[in-house]
């Protein structure tokens, strides 16, 4: 008997295809069947629909490929950490994931807590795959164990000035949160416009997990601009639309993907009416393209009451590629660099990604949606 599970053990190890070089940690989950991934984001506080729905959309993936036997015979484990969207206390999650030694970093939530985790990660050469932020910061310069599932601010934001400026709407302001993602989207949206030779009219700040708008809409609104570009979380986007049509305004709010499509319309209820979110995912409501079918079957397997949404069906796609870097993958953490570089060009279901040994930016699909504020969203 002792004889039958140290083989079953050994093959395990070898099917994984580990070398006694990694990590004791890592080599350790090998020898269990297991692959351990480490996710920082919000579960909890303003933000925390975008890493709970993430989070439960990955876990869809997760849990259809461990009931069918694992990825070449080891379970997946997903450990989540709750960082509160701050990034102090991503980098000390990051930091314990690595002591614990998980074989790669997944489904990070946030432009701020990534870039506090980047450092970190970088020099303990383990893959970060899928972090929810399109922050230029995090592409370049090119980090090698960095992917990339969705399209960066700078794909949305370009798709939105131009969207806007063909409707005539030339006087933009925008709303951004006090931090590197709403330096990001700042950035994003001034370089679209400079190829127009335009410029935001204004610009108004929230401090990161608040909901304080007061002086960005007395700002915004002064400059009476066309339209106001939000590069925030769900929660004080909500608080701002709602405060600058109290003091008048009634112009068009352009929100990027990250807001949180589903939190942003519950929040603002029939209020969310016209309000405009740039999607990075395909629409989780049709069933044109094969991998939301697939997400919609695994969806209603898991529990009929659960309500198909963009940030869930992110966190499905991400696992799905995160899956087919692992299958392909060879010898330990360099093997699913590499799996995942030799994707190539792929349809995944219908969805456009394509990854090389130069680019692990997977993809920069974007299209522009529309909330109808009685919870639906139309394209």
């Amino acid at each position: 008997m002792h004889a039958v599970n140290r083989r079953t053990v050994l093959q395990r190890s070898a099917a994984l295809g580990v070398a006694a070089a990694l990590p004791t940690g890592v080599l350790a989950q090998a020898r269990e069947g297991r692959i351990v991934l480490g996710q920082s984001a919000a579960l909890t506080g303003p933000a925390a629909q975008l890493g709970l729905q993430f989070n439960r959309g990955a876990r869809l993936v997760f849990d259809k490929v461990n009931a069918s036997g694992g990825v070449a015979g080891a379970q997946i484990e997903l450990r989540a950490l709750d960082d509160g969207y701050e990034p102090e206390r991503c980098r000390l999650n990051t930091e314990r994931f690595l002591s614990d030694e998980v074989f790669a970093l997944f489904g990070y939530v946030g432009t701020p807590t990534t870039l506090a985790a980047l450092p970190l990660l970088t020099a303990a050469k383990v893959p970060l795959v899928a972090p929810l932020t399109g922050a230029m910061g995090l592409r370049n310069p090119f980090n090698r164990n960095v992917f990339h599932i969705r399209a960066s601010y700078e794909d949305e934001t370009a798709l939105i000035v131009k969207h806007l400026t063909q409707l005539g709407l030339k006087k933009i302001g925008v709303f951004r949160q006090n931090d590197s993602y709403g330096q990001a989207g700042l950035d994003g949206v001034t370089k679209a416009l400079q190829s127009r030779q335009l410029s935001p009219v204004a610009v108004g700040t929230v401090e990161r997990n608040s909901s304080d708008v007061a002086a960005a809409v007395k700002t915004l609104t002064a400059a009476r601009p066309d339209a106001i570009v939000l590069i925030s979380a769900y929660g004080s986007c909500a608080a701002f639309i709602r405060a600058a049509r109290q003091a008048g305004y009634g112009g068009t709010f352009f929100n990027v993907s990250f807001v949180g499509t589903q939190a942003l319309s519950d929040a603002l209820g029939p209020d969310a009416r016209g309000v405009m979110v740039t999607q990075v995912v395909p629409s989780p409501f049709s069933t044109t393209s094969g991998i939301v079918r697939d997400y919609l079957a695994a969806l209603k397997a898991a529990d009929p009451k659960l309500k198909p949404n963009y940030t869930s069906l992110e966190g499905y796609i991400a696992a799905r590629v995160l899956v087919d870097g692992l299958s392909r993958g060879g010898r330990g953490r360099d093997g699913l660099v590499s799996g995942l570089e030799s994707l190539g060009t792929l349809q995944l279901g219908g969805f456009p990604l394509s990854f090389s040994a130069r680019d692990h930016v997977g993809s920069h699909f974007v299209e522009v949606t529309m909330l109808t504020g009685d919870g639906g969203v139309r394209t």
